[in-house]
């Protein structure tokens, strides 16, 4: 095992991350609020995103104010299982998995909040549009995951659990890494159908982005920003 150097700056590494987190939470609440917009609904969310909200209609009723909090809860227990496969208790990881998940959950509010504004999609033009803007938000996560993975500094409890498979049992790969990440989510997603069948938050989007959101965040590490490197990052050295 090596492990990556760090030839970042803290001032482009903190620029490239709060960028990274902010079209993250963007794509997330575009892929929601599009779904939810369309009627009837057909569109669904990125996939974690549509176990969450799933879960958060089912149990919390689907106010969009208690989203964050959801985001948050699952965020803090895939820290933990993070944790278990990584076979050690790092504390430091843990923590900064927290802070990723504190202003990544308050993003989400307020741009949930902001984007209960957009119309209903009642015609086929706008239908056609929310599709788009659907894909497009699934897009945003990948390239976003793509960015804060490589700049490494702290990270979304799910991308972290997607990068300790990638690097520690997948050599690299970075779209069989994703599907095997979709595992809890999956739960979270049947638990929340079987209380509340609901599947809103179900459809092209959450087909397209199992499908292919690992694969976009492999193609994003070498076309979006291809200079930034992963940094500090222990794996072998054909994965750095």
């Amino acid at each position: 095992m090596q492990k990556s150097t760090r030839t970042l700056g803290l001032g482009a590494g903190l620029s490239y991350f709060v960028f990274s987190l902010i079209i993250n939470s963007m794509g997330n609440v575009l892929t929601i609020i599009t779904s939810e917009k369309v009627h009837p609904a057909f569109l669904g969310s990125a996939y974690w995103t549509a176990a969450q909200n799933g879960f958060n209609i089912s149990f919390l009723g689907g106010n969009p104010g208690t989203l964050g909090f959801v985001f948050f809860v699952v965020g803090v227990i895939v820290a933990i299982l993070n944790m278990i496969l990584d076979r050690k208790v790092d504390l430091l990881r843990f923590g900064g998995n927290l802070v990723f998940m504190v202003l990544f959950s308050s993003l989400i509010s307020i741009f949930a909040s902001a984007f209960q504004a957009m119309p209903e999609a009642r015609t086929l033009p706008m239908i056609l549009l929310y599709v788009f803007l659907n894909f497009f938000g699934v897009t945003l996560i990948a390239v976003a995951i793509s960015i804060y993975q490589r700049v490494n500094y702290v990270l979304h409890p799910a991308d972290d659990l997607m990068q300790i498979l990638r690097f520690k049992y997948f050599h690299g790969n970075a779209g069989i890494a994703m599907w095997v990440s979709y595992i809890p989510p999956t739960i979270i997603g049947i638990i929340a159908l079987i209380a509340h069948p609901d599947f809103t938050n179900y459809g092209l989007g959450t087909i397209f982005a199992f499908l292919c959101q690992g694969s976009i965040t492999g193609w994003a590490d070498t076309h979006i920003f291809p200079k930034l490197k992963h940094q500090g990052l222990t794996a072998s050295a054909d994965n750095v």
